[in-house]
């Protein structure tokens, strides 16, 4: 079968493809959720792995989708699709029928296809709109944030969506040079906002705000919680919640709703026997690698900052904390 041009740009490598699929090794038969398909790298994986499972696989990217659909055609029906973001994933398991899972995988963030196409705007190395939307029929954009927000917002948001302690200083230089109107003129009056000696450690100067702004755009961070508190209830005993993460938030977010699972939100004293009834519904899975190796770190610049953390559910009932 000819190769499409989707199915070219979303052929990049999958991040920790072997944990992943160790992950998932052991999880009982049924359907793997895969709530960022991207171009189906984790997706083909698993299917390789273990012929008694299906993925049910979402993403907001309509390219995504049909270069993943075509990419993993062998398949057949072991493969189902879904456009949605991944809060609404209890909706597309309802589509196709899907009472539970075996397992759910979030591989968040940007995917390398999407930064390497410069059309869809989230890249800072080539020139293109002020887009970042990964659902490309949303109707906001970067050019929203970037020359529609007042200073402090933006601000705002550069700061806790990017970790960047120059928000200030970039906020306001975006503001003075409105409007903006590609991403290399964004990227150089961020540059330029910043002191010297910080631009000279840390990767680009403006990485950082443009993951902010790309954040901000896609709702990333406000719509995560409610996926991953969806996928620990809909997952069948024994089967496993794997979150592949790349920045702060998200990783946090993560930490957040697996440990709230883990203790069922219990706030009784640690020293002290739990009287509150609260009910765990997961274990984390120790033992599996949460970083990337050096050699894939070097390989795959996008898996430098990779954190993987993994947790199994429980028997209906789980127990007492």
């Amino acid at each position: 079968m000819p190769t499409s041009h989707d199915d070219e740009a979303f052929s990049h490598e999958p991040v920790m493809k072997d944990e992943i699929v160790a992950t998932f090794r052991d999880v009982p038969s049924g359907v793997v959720l895969d709530a960022t398909l991207g171009g189906g790298g984790h997706t083909e994986a698993i299917l390789d792995s273990r012929r008694d499972l299906r993925v049910l696989g979402l993403d907001r990217d309509p390219a995504a989708l049909s270069a993943a659909t075509e990419r993993l055609d062998r398949f057949g029906d072991r493969l189902m699709t879904h456009r949605c973001r991944f809060d609404d994933l209890d909706q597309a398991m309802a589509a196709h029928s899907i009472e539970a899972l075996s397992g759910a995988l979030f591989d968040l963030g940007v995917s390398s296809p999407q930064l390497d196409q410069a059309a869809r705007g989230f890249s800072y190395r080539h020139e293109g709109p002020l887009d970042m939307r990964m659902d490309t029929d949303a109707p906001w954009s970067a050019d929203d944030v970037v020359n529609g927000y007042a200073e402090s917002e933006l601000a705002r948001v550069i700061r806790v969506h990017g970790d960047e302690r120059f928000a200030k200083r970039i906020a306001a230089a975006i503001v003075a040079a409105r409007p903006i109107e590609s991403t290399t003129q964004l990227a150089e009056v961020v540059t330029s906002a910043i002191p010297a000696p910080a631009r000279r450690t840390g990767g680009h100067p403006a990485k950082r705000t443009f993951q902010a702004i790309r954040i901000e755009v896609n709702g990333e961070l406000e719509a995560l919680p409610e996926a991953l508190d969806k996928a620990v209830d809909a997952l069948a005993p024994g089967g496993r919640l794997a979150v592949l993460s790349y920045h702060s938030g998200e990783d946090r977010i993560a930490k957040q709703r697996i440990r709230q699972a883990e203790t069922g939100g219990c706030e009784c004293p640690p020293e002290l026997p739990c009287v509150c009834g609260a009910i765990k519904t997961v274990r984390v899975v120790r033992g599996v690698r949460k970083r990337p190796t050096e050699a894939e770190a070097t390989r795959n610049r996008r898996a430098a900052s990779a954190r993987l953390r993994v947790a199994e559910k429980l028997d209906a009932g789980g127990g007492a904390v």
